[in-house]
């Protein structure tokens, strides 16, 4: 893991435009600064996919096509803390539906608190737990048995490229059996006084949730990133539909990677692009679709319109 992620920061601040993937925000540190993202006034994501989980389980159950009389398994990709999961889950094992649950995600720490917590909430569900990338894990689920309910939650895929989350759903659409089906949470186009400040709210935590990579490239690479000669900076336009983060240089400065044996320069304002969050709608999300064996086959969406879960199945 700590190769990848040398050679990842290696490749991104190496680059003219310098890039740090988001993925990297998630370290034991960064795990608690994003719940307290999650429950900032401004970061109406969680709300609105949490009512949809709260309000319409009944509807979420019955799209997913399963049955008392077989087990099937629900696996999570990027599982966080599984509070909108949870829901979900409580309400399969009161209706005892035979099932178990599989988080997937990078952050060990965030696997074992969820693990934790499911024990004591959930005593008698089946978990297991994976850490990994959630691109390398798709290759391992054709191998599942049971039927498949894949979540894919939180508008986790608008932080991809649309190139990559065309060959993430290809690859999903490719790992999955006639029966199975994915819910998609994905955040829909708004206007910019909704979006932005969930991205630069007036407390400064995403500000620090971003400057905690530079933190953790500091200790996990022997680094000498001062902090406090960064900015955050983040820009949404509803036309475009992204909301982008960046760091941003106060200064010209050199910075020492000792693991990499190597200084990179940084000129005064230059960016660091460390994050998209691409809004959705009906039509951009069929154009990810077109080439993939998947289909909207469902749409659940919150009161205010604000977040859908998609329900995808195989065409």
């Amino acid at each position: 893991m700590k190769e990848t992620f040398k050679n990842d920061v290696n490749e991104g601040l190496s680059k003219t435009s310098k890039t740090l993937p988001s993925k990297y925000f998630y370290d034991a540190i960064g795990d608690k600064i994003f719940i307290k993202i999650m429950h900032m006034p401004e970061y109406y994501l969680t709300r609105a996919e949490h009512e949809i989980f709260k309000t319409k389980t009944a509807a979420i159950i019955n799209a997913l096509n399963i049955s008392k009389d077989s087990k099937f398994d629900i696996i999570e990709l990027g599982a966080g803390d599984g509070t909108k999961t949870k829901l979900l889950l409580e309400d399969l094992v009161s209706k005892e539906y035979q099932f178990k649950y599989l988080p997937i995600d990078i952050s060990k720490d965030a696997l074992n608190h969820l693990k934790c917590s499911l024990s004591k909430e959930i005593s008698s569900l089946e978990v297991e737990t994976k850490q990994g990338d959630y691109f390398h894990v798709l290759d391992d689920l054709k191998s599942h048995k049971n039927k498949k309910i894949i979540l894919f939650l939180g508008s986790n895929i608008g932080n991809m490229s649309d190139d990559e989350a065309k060959q993430f759903l290809e690859k999903l659409g490719n790992s999955i059996h006639k029966d199975d089906v994915i819910l998609l949470g994905a955040d829909l186009i708004k206007s910019e006084d909704i979006v932005l400040p969930a991205y630069s709210d007036d407390a400064g935590v995403t500000k620090s949730f971003n400057l905690n990579l530079l933190t953790r490239i500091n200790s996990e690479l022997e680094a000498n990133f001062n902090i406090n000669k960064f900015e955050h900076l983040a820009t949404y336009t509803e036309d475009e539909g992204i909301a982008r983060s960046f760091l941003v240089s106060k200064e010209k400065q050199e910075v020492e990677i000792k693991s990499l044996q190597k200084s990179f320069l940084f000129e005064a304002n230059e960016k660091i692009h460390t994050e998209d969050s691409r809004k959705y709608n009906n039509q951009i999300l069929e154009n990810l679709l077109e080439n993939t064996s998947l289909q909207i086959s469902n749409k659940l969406t919150d009161s205010n319109n604000y977040f859908a879960d998609y329900i995808l199945t195989k065409k």
